[in-house]
């Protein structure tokens, strides 16, 4: 065996959790991603997509996808810098920008590598990139990319972000990168502090608004439109395999900063571009959005459903407010067996361990979708009450 292989070969959690019957990943499932899916022939409730507004099976979004693979195939064969953009990319682009409050906006092939080529271009070496400590792991990846200082802020904590800013040289550029809402522990981002202290210490703002679109804001414009900053953020992203029910992501800000990124951002430059099917199914995703407000009202009323409904079993959720509502754990194989044993009756939840969070921090992610009945939740909380209990985990 090569030493590489030999290095490797010691990594053996999964053997590990698997021979206790208690893996959690990689769930093959054989159905449209649903409320409802199928799992090794066994329909269970899906409570573990990020797709907010449910928008992921809505027909005009899928006979769009299906109409842009028949007039432009079905990918773009390079990257946008060469020979992969389309006028339909250029289209969505102006509506993007138009959408969140920007000049422009740039289509990046996934969100990760909007972050990743966003946070790690910016900046200079005597520059500064400053993160909540919670940030989305494409983020992190981004500024570890990057040749500027680093600085990190407690989470959510102003005052621990303003001491940050004081250490920062006045002449040089400050970048602050934040989640809108927070991925795994779905608490949202103090923006307006952070929009105030940015123009105290004359910083840049950039907010991933991965989670927030299609929840927060006018016609789910995110979390900058529902505070009233989107003209004080800087630069404003966004992924398509969310709310949008496709795949990709996007940048918005000024001319100015995308003409720059559009020649330097090594993921957006040497990536090939998204392609016809995710590109229309976006744009019919923004039709879908604006012309059905119902399915956002919708989505708010089951969440505060549920989250009362969690909040009066005694389950301990964090500071969350929004349709991610984190069920703490606090122990990996017990989220695990949790896990499966939710399974087993029928509701499908995400298991989120360290290094994703700290040891000390792991947790059950219960997501929720505007398509969810008020029903399903019901189901969900009861089959989940039923197994807390016998973990001891509320009385």
């Amino acid at each position: 065996m090569k030493l590489l292989q030999k290095k490797l070969a010691a990594y053996t959690a999964p053997q590990e959790a698997k021979a206790l019957g208690i893996y959690p990943y990689f769930r093959a499932i054989s159905s449209e991603q649903d409320t409802e899916v199928i799992i090794n022939g066994k329909k269970v409730l899906m409570f573990g997509s990020n797709c907010y507004t449910g928008l992921v099976n809505h027909p005009k979004i899928k006979e769009a996808a299906i109409e842009a693979i028949k007039k432009y195939g079905t990918g773009c064969a390079g990257s946008p810098f060469l020979n992969g953009t389309l006028d339909i990319h250029k289209q969505l682009e102006a509506r993007l920008a138009a959408f969140v409050g920007k000049e422009d906006a740039m289509i990046y092939s996934t969100g990760f590598g909007v972050n990743l080529g966003v946070v790690s271009t910016l900046t200079g070496k005597d520059d500064y990139i400053i993160l909540d400590e919670q940030d989305h792991a494409s983020i992190i990846e981004g500024r570890r990319l990057s040749f500027s200082n680093y600085l990190k802020y407690k989470h959510n904590d102003m005052e621990s972000l303003e001491k940050q800013l004081q250490k920062c040289d006045p002449e040089k550029v400050k970048l602050i990168v934040t989640d809108g809402v927070f991925s795994m522990e779905g608490d949202v981002a103090n923006l307006p502090e952070i929009v105030r202290l940015a123009k105290k210490y004359d910083a840049a703002v950039m907010v991933d608004e991965a989670h927030s679109i299609g929840v927060f804001g006018r016609q789910g414009r995110g979390t900058c439109d529902h505070f009233g900053v989107s003209k004080d953020v800087d630069l404003i992203m966004g992924t398509f395999s969310k709310s949008f029910a496709s795949l990709g992501g996007f940048i918005a800000t000024d001319k100015e900063v995308t003409n720059f990124l559009r020649h330097h951002s090594r993921s957006y430059i040497f990536t090939a571009s998204i392609t016809p099917a995710s590109t229309a199914a976006v744009n019919a995703a923004l039709d879908v959005m604006e012309a059905e407000p119902e399915r956002m009202d919708h989505l708010w009323e089951i969440t505060h459903y549920a989250l009362e409904g969690f909040r009066n079993m005694g389950c301990e959720i964090g500071h969350t407010s929004t349709p991610i509502i984190p069920l703490f754990i606090r122990d990996n194989n017990l989220t695990f067996l949790i896990t499966s044993e939710l399974f087993n009756e029928g509701i499908f939840v995400n298991p989120v361990v360290s290094p994703a969070v700290a040891p000390h921090d792991t947790l059950i992610r219960f997501s929720l979708m505007a398509t969810h009945t008020k029903e399903q939740v019901t189901e969900a909380l009861d089959k989940i009450q039923k197994i807390f209990r016998k973990h001891n985990l509320i009385p």
